[in-house]
């Protein structure tokens, strides 16, 4: 879940939530901002672990599982093995992403705003380069869509949407996106905070003379549905 960006979303729709990721830090922000947000009745657990690993309690099932930005950063065949009994058939798989900055700047990605990649390099800078590179975790299907990986599961009724996205960007709202992330997220700074946002503050200078940086981006969602087995 990260810093809880689709629980933000999306939880006017649900009453029961759970909320999974390995970083106690970024819960920590999900909790802080989250919490106040809830409907009466609504319920939010926040749960330390990895997606390998959890089990949701005896008895409970999802109608929707979310999957933003980190699908390539776990075991696939195994979550999609793992989610098969707890989601019902009526249930969905929802994979999804959008060209954030860190992904931005990748070959595949196509045309890269000049904005996004200084942005991109001030964190690489900071952070180095291990951070960029693809998932430990070994599987058959490496870097192929997940489509692919739905499609080999029990949520083998696939569909894809693509949603469009024009967004407004100041340096504020860009240092912001980016310490809700889980590649930049503001405790990997530590006590370099204050360098890093002026590091960032005088890249984006470099591109606009208002602060506004324009993005046009797209939402890609896949949504995996049970159907028989291929």
């Amino acid at each position: 879940t990260g810093a809880g960006q689709a629980v933000r979303a999306l939880h006017p729709h649900f009453r029961d939530i759970i909320a999974v990721d390995p970083v106690q830090d970024l819960l920590d922000l999900a909790e802080r901002d989250l919490r106040p947000l809830l409907a009466p009745g609504t319920r939010l657990r926040l749960v330390q672990d990895l997606a390998e690993q959890f089990s949701p309690p005896d008895g409970w099932t999802a109608s929707l599982v979310t999957i933003c930005r980190a699908f390539h950063w776990i075991d696939r065949h195994l979550v999609l093995d793992r989610l098969a009994p707890i989601v019902p058939a009526t249930g969905v798989v929802a994979i999804f992403r959008d060209g954030s900055f860190w992904r931005a700047a990748k070959p595949w990605e196509g045309s890269v705003s000049p904005w996004k990649q200084a942005v991109r390099a001030v964190v690489l800078d900071f952070l180095g380069t291990g951070r960029d590179r693809p998932s430990a975790r070994s599987s058959p299907f490496e870097g192929t869509s997940p489509d692919e990986f739905l499609a080999a599961s029990a949520f083998c009724d696939v569909e894809k949407v693509t949603v469009p996205v024009h967004r407004t960007w100041t340096s504020e709202s860009i240092l912001g996106f980016l310490y809700s992330t889980s590649f930049a997220a503001r405790p990997l700074f530590g006590d370099r905070v204050p360098e890093f946002e002026r590091k960032v503050r005088d890249a984006l200078a470099k591109h606009a003379d208002t602060d506004t940086f324009a993005e046009e981006d797209e939402f890609v969602i896949w949504l995996g549905r049970k159907g028989g087995l291929p």
